[in-house]
């Protein structure tokens, strides 16, 4: 675990607010190994793009053993941090979680409030929080200080009344932080002062999601985030790139 411990305190440590990490959102050893190449200090794993790489759908079409499977090959492929987006935990309790995590090598998870399993109800903000606490000691129980995203699709889904949707998704956050978060993350894309109110009210660094074709890490970084991800993005941009090239031969 000394490894790990170490991976997981230099990953926190990239944290910064307005100097933000660049987490390129990889699926599989290659893209890994290609984002390693570029320079990148650390990597995360979106389940979207795994899931898409495994003929899986999103949203928890595959199983916690199938993502840690593939998680594993990843962190055999190169030797920075890696974190993993779980999904809403695949029906998995803490303990199991975190200990699935460690054995394939990683040492941060991306925790959302959106239940698959259960319809894709959203968690309430108590009970979200109460879960990353659980994965707080579940961390703390094994000895590596597993570094906890705690997400909410409030803006993604667009869910409830618009005039008080930031009020709340920062309110859900504030529990999650206090439950032992630590990063937060309200994924959607938000325009620059929106982020910059939801960087200095929330009390810990904020992950941002971008498109890498578009976005630019100034902008990001003048907004004050600690991190920033791609999501399926990068996967999607790439098959834009591979389609222009295979046009040529059909």
């Amino acid at each position: 675990m000394t490894t790990l411990s170490a991976k997981a305190t230099a990953f926190l440590e990239l944290h910064r607010p307005g100097d933000p990490a660049i987490l390129p959102t990889v699926w599989d050893a290659w893209s890994a190994r290609v984002a390693q190449e570029a320079g990148f200090a650390a990597l995360t794993v979106g389940s979207h793009p795994l899931a898409e790489s495994l003929g899986k759908a999103d949203a928890e079409g595959m199983t916690f053993a199938e993502s840690m499977a593939r998680v594993r090959e990843i962190t055999a492929a190169v030797d920075i941090p890696v974190s993993v987006d779980i999904e809403s935990g695949y029906a998995e309790k803490a303990d199991r979680i975190v200990e699935g995590l460690l054995s394939a090598g990683a040492i941060g998870l991306n925790i959302e409030d959106t239940v698959h399993s259960e319809g894709g109800r959203l968690r309430e903000p108590h009970e979200h929080a109460d879960l990353v606490g659980e994965l707080r000691r579940a961390a703390d129980a094994a000895g590596v200080h597993v570094v906890v995203n705690a997400r909410t699709d409030l803006f993604l889904r667009r869910i409830g009344d618009e005039a008080d949707r930031f009020e709340r998704a920062v309110a859900r956050l504030r529990l999650a932080a206090q439950a032992g978060a630590d990063v937060l993350y309200p994924v959607g894309h938000h325009d620059p002062e929106t982020l910059r109110r939801l960087c200095a009210e929330l009390p810990l660094p904020v992950n941002a999601i971008a498109l890498p074709e578009q976005g630019e890490k100034a902008a990001l970084a003048e907004s004050g985030v600690a991190r920033v991800s791609f999501g399926p993005f990068l996967q999607r941009a790439l098959t834009v790139e591979a389609n222009r090239l295979l046009a040529r031969w059909r």
